[in-house]
């Protein structure tokens, strides 16, 4: 005989309703009862109907993951490929499953549109660069469930986003830099107008100044448009009077970029010039020397970004808060000048 809700409630010893709002993924469930719950579940060979569950509550049980279709780039980007994994294993335990679609017009309704409409998903995710004005209103005027991915430039207060805090990174990279004496700090940074970047210079400055260090602006150097050309601008910066003593890279790329420069104009490293880079993947941890590196956890930015859309689903809110995830500073060869100094005239390492 097939198994019922009420069988399953009976063996763990709670009441029908309890196992049902399980089912539905209701935080309001301790994670001991919803285990029980499943094992249950699967001791008894219980599958719940998902259509009538769903036509019952209303809910589709699916989410929406917005990407631009026309940049061939998005599922080769690996931090944006790890928060797609951490979305689609949060949702998953709450029983959702997620629909990846892009924001094309199909005549008077985008697809996006048109999965709202006909109420084919319970939320939205989307990137803040995949951010419209007129999709952002209508989604606000239906009060339809949304997140959005990355602090966007515009719109900040329409909608409900989570980002992680590049400023406090560029902060965190500085300071340190400063700790190990180094004091001529330049910026190598990649898409200046984006709003990581703009941050990342925020923090840079900030540190900057709150250890009244003269600000250069030759120091400040946008990197990626040509990369043979950049290369030629970081060698001819090393050489010149007055040189930087320290680098904080945008990314792994470049901060390899800038190592190599320097190591072929036998610059030593951390000892002449010390490197930091943001990311640590790809390749942080494995040159010579090993980089420091400004860990950005995507990862944990698709937690979060998960969890709050299921709140506000779950919770039929409205509102809209704005959070960030603090990054963490992995310290590593690369810009430990200060420590390698003290070794030397405490006769090295003990």
């Amino acid at each position: 005989m097939t198994a019922t809700i009420k069988d399953i409630a009976k063996k763990v010893g709670v009441s029908p309703s309890t196992v049902s709002r399980a089912l539905n993924g209701n935080s309001r469930i301790s994670d001991i009862t919803t285990k029980k719950i499943q094992e249950a579940m699967e001791e008894l060979d219980y599958h719940p109907n998902s259509l009538a569950r769903n036509f019952a509550n209303g809910l589709t049980y699916c989410i929406g993951l917005i990407i631009d279709a026309r940049d061939e780039n998005t599922f080769a980007n690996a931090f944006f490929n790890r928060s797609v994994f951490a979305i689609e294993k949060v949702i998953q335990e709450y029983g959702y499953s997620l629909i990846i679609t892009n924001d094309r017009k199909k005549g008077a309704k985008s697809t996006v549109e048109n999965l709202m409409l006909e109420k084919k998903v319970d939320g939205l995710i989307m990137p803040s660069s995949v951010m419209r004005p007129e999709l952002i209103k209508e989604l606000n005027q239906a009060g339809f469930p949304f997140i959005v991915m990355g602090e966007p430039k515009k719109y900040k207060s329409e909608a409900t986003w989570i980002d992680v805090d590049n400023e406090l990174g560029s902060h965190m990279a500085v300071e340190h830099l400063i700790q190990q004496g180094y004091t001529r700090i330049a910026l190598v940074t990649e898409k200046p107008n984006t709003v990581f970047s703009q941050k990342r210079l925020a923090g840079y400055l900030a540190c900057l100044k709150q250890h009244a260090i003269p600000i250069n602006q030759e120091f400040i150097l946008e990197y990626g448009q040509d990369i043979t050309a950049d290369n030629k601008r970081i060698e001819e910066l090393a050489l010149s009077s007055g040189h930087p003593d320290a680098f904080l890279c945008g990314n792994n790329i470049i901060a390899f970029n800038v190592l190599k420069t320097l190591k072929n104009r036998n610059y030593r490293i951390p000892d002449d010039i010390g490197i930091v880079t943001f990311d640590n993947y790809p390749v942080a941890e494995y040159t010579d020397p090993p980089m420091t590196a400004v860990d950005v956890d995507t990862y944990g930015m698709g937690i979060q970004v998960a969890k709050e859309l299921i709140r506000k689903i779950q919770d039929n809110s409205n509102d809209r808060n704005h959070m960030y995830i603090p990054t963490n500073l992995i310290v590593r060869e690369s810009s430990m000048k200060g420590d390698r100094e003290n070794n030397d005239k405490n006769g090295g390492a003990s």
